[in-house]
């Protein structure tokens, strides 16, 4: 009954244009995400005496770095009413294997202490807008051959405890299965085991036009196994891409939680943000990443799309 109050409550106040109660993180955070919402990145906060890092808005405080670009990847484009920057994210020279391109995270070898709300966590939830601004999938720069493209195209994720850049927790993105490129949302609950993915039916040029921002959501459930993607508040018809048990959930011990391990940080529009190398880069803009430790119910997702449009 609190919950129906609330969400009532919440609805009547769009339906009459009313303001929005403040929330203690943003007024473009939904009050129900406050307290699991662990980092957000708005893109209007960089921080005091460096500009190349981005502040978290979210409870940890993780200063997020904005990998080859520096302050140049806030550009002028709000993806809503209340937002006034965006992040460029862009491959810089697709003839050479270097590691150029524009893109955003951190990296630490022994974990980063800050995120530690996914360590040994039960759900997680990564939420964010994204517009197409250029070619996707990128020109892989990693091959000899100039007709090749990269294989995936990356949004947003949060590393493993073991990852060497690329392998993940969490993540959000573009991926080909079954030779298709699709949405997806993929996780992997143990550090050095295997990944479910979860892809939308849709062709992703529909969910994804170019030149239009995109509100997308995806949330994972490491215990019951579930993932769900959303795009503009409304879910996405998917399927769940690996046979078997890959997240080994059958048996003791209960509940299932992701590997007792702190992320090693945050992948966004690419891969390998210790800026080692190039990968799945992503000619995109995305404006209020959101990352939380719980999965997003469908109805605050919905609700969370409207609270920025309002």
């Amino acid at each position: 009954m609190v919950r129906r109050a609330l969400v009532l409550g919440l609805v009547a106040a769009f339906s009459a244009g009313l303001a929005a109660p403040a929330s203690a993180v943003s007024p473009a955070v939904l009050p129900t995400l406050a307290r699991n919402l662990v980092a957000y990145y708005d893109f209007e906060h960089p921080v005091r005496g460096d500009r190349t890092l981005e502040q978290d808005r979210g409870r940890s405080g993780t200063a997020l770095s904005l990998v080859n670009g520096g302050a140049d990847m806030r550009v002028r484009d709000g993806a809503f009413r209340g937002s006034r920057n965006s992040l460029q994210l862009k491959q810089v020279n697709p003839a050479v294997a270097g590691n150029d391109d524009w893109k955003a995270g951190l990296y630490s070898e022994s974990g980063v202490p800050s995120l530690r709300a996914f360590n040994g966590a039960r759900q997680a939830s990564i939420m964010g807008w994204v517009k197409m601004t250029g070619q996707n999938p990128a020109p892989n720069s990693n091959s000899a051959n100039p007709d090749d493209l990269y294989g995936a195209i990356g949004l947003a994720g949060v590393l493993s405890g073991d990852s060497n850049g690329h392998a993940v927790r969490a993540l959000l993105e573009l991926i080909a299965v079954d030779g298709e490129l699709k949405l997806v949302a993929l996780g992997r609950r143990l550090d050095g085991g295997e990944s479910q993915t979860f892809a939308a039916t849709e062709d992703w040029r529909t969910l994804l036009p170019q030149g239009e921002w995109v509100f997308l959501s995806a949330t994972f459930d490491f215990d019951t196994g579930a993932m769900a993607l959303y795009r503009n508040g409304k879910a996405l018809a998917g399927r769940y891409v690996a046979a078997g048990d890959p997240w080994r959930l059958v048996g003791e011990p209960e509940p299932d939680v992701a590997s007792a391990t702190d992320p090693r940080g945050f992948k966004i529009g690419g891969s390998y943000p210790q800026n080692t190398r190039e990968g799945n880069a992503c000619n995109c803009r995305m404006d209020s990443l959101m990352f939380l430790d719980r999965a997003v119910r469908p109805w605050e997702v919905a609700l969370q799309y409207r609270w920025m449009r309002r």
